[in-house]
């Protein structure tokens, strides 16, 4: 039994006729949108949707997922996406799939964001995933060194597939920065980051987390959230 697809379709739940959704981008947002897809062949759900990334489009389409214009939305009912890492102050570290900015905006205009993860990637500490880092190309080396200056971190340039520099679907460079766990003040660093030179976006993503849902080998699900929510 596959974890991360119980817990995504656990998620896809939470979506109810009339919404906006959002969409994210990685294997486990794949499963969601598969189990959406299911969904509407059989219930005539009214939906307007909006992806995180070119791959989710694609996805989507296939799906015969009803897509709406980014000019077209304003806010979210719901998100669906995963994580690479989650700990118990629902903070996340993002952008294993290189969407992050996408995935950062959508967030921001989410009324509730569901992150679906399986069980390994609850941690008692962020850090031992590299966190992402966004990067304008221009002179990405020297943003690099600064990062490497100011928060004595490697962080190398993530690669495509063939070998050359990864191109995000807004025309930026992805660096990995290597922080190790436990990531040092997590509610801070973000801006700390973002205020480096040449940086556009980090994968901590903090108070973007409304709803948990934790898929086990054996099947089991766990849901959790943040007081008051």
């Amino acid at each position: 039994m596959n974890p991360k697809q119980i817990a995504a379709e656990r998620a896809v739940t939470y979506i109810r006729d009339g919404m906006d959704v959002g969409l994210g981008t990685g294997s486990t947002a794949a499963y969601a949108i598969a189990a959406l897809g299911k969904r509407l062949q059989t219930e005539p759900l009214r939906l307007r949707c909006v992806a995180t990334s070119l791959a989710t489009e694609e996805l989507a389409r296939a799906q015969n997922i009803p897509l709406a214009a980014w000019d077209d939305v304003r806010r979210l009912d719901v998100t669906i996406d995963g994580a690479d890492e989650a700990d118990p102050q629902f903070r996340l570290i993002k952008g294993g799939g290189g969407a992050l900015l996408r995935e950062k905006i959508v967030a921001a205009i989410t009324e509730a964001e569901i992150i679906v993860v399986d069980n390994s990637k609850v941690v008692p500490a962020l850090g031992a995933h590299p966190l992402p880092v966004v990067v304008v190309p221009f002179a990405w080396q020297s943003t690099q060194a600064r990062l490497r200056e100011r928060f004595g971190v490697e962080a190398p340039p993530r690669l495509a597939p063939d070998g050359g520099m990864f191109v995000s679907d807004d025309g930026c460079y992805v660096l990995d920065a290597a922080f190790g766990a436990p990531l040092p003040s997590p509610d801070t660093l973000e801006a700390e980051i973002k205020s480096v030179i040449g940086v556009v976006e980090s994968g901590l993503f903090l108070g973007h987390c409304q709803r948990l849902i934790i898929g086990h080998p054996d099947g089991r699900i766990e849901e959790k959230a943040p007081p008051g929510q």
